[in-house]
């Protein structure tokens, strides 16, 4: 099972779409195998962040991130990455698809919601940013048979 990481950014935090927005990955058939909500440090911000610090706009993705807590989550299932990728929708909302968390909740690529992981070794590594692997849990669903 492939594993991605998940941040509900502060706009999603404030205009209180948490749980729409996780009803949507879990309605997918995604799994939730850690969460917390937790405010994004500077150290946290210049490491996730890092390509975009020689960017006129980084000042902005700090201040952005640090206006309310945001809500880590990691996500398990076959083909987790591509499929939260199309979920989300494109990066600025005015691409995004009708349909898509960033499509209908979105209005401005400075605001957008959500981050999902792009691909396989930049969601191990942002994984292990945002969480320590006692954080993070194997179970299995009702609906897997389990019970």
């Amino acid at each position: 099972m492939q594993k991605s990481l998940v941040l509900l950014k502060p706009d999603c935090i404030q205009k209180g779409y948490i749980g729409e927005v996780i009803s949507r990955f879990e309605r997918k058939g995604l799994k939730v195998v850690a969460m917390k909500m937790m405010e994004m440090k500077d150290e946290i911000i210049k490491d996730h962040y890092g390509h975009l610090a020689d960017k006129p706009f980084f000042p902005e993705i700090v201040t952005y991130m640090t206006m309310s807590p945001i809500v880590a989550m990691v996500l398990e299932g076959d083909d987790s990455i591509e499929t939260l990728r199309n979920m989300c929708g494109a990066t600025d909302p005015l691409q995004a698809a009708p349909g898509t968390v960033r499509g209908d909740l979105a209005l401005t690529i400075r605001y957008n919601v959500v981050h999902a992981s792009d691909w396989e070794e930049a969601a191990k590594e942002e994984v292990a940013r945002f969480f320590n692997w006692d954080e993070i849990f194997a179970y299995k669903k009702i609906n897997d048979g389990v019970l």
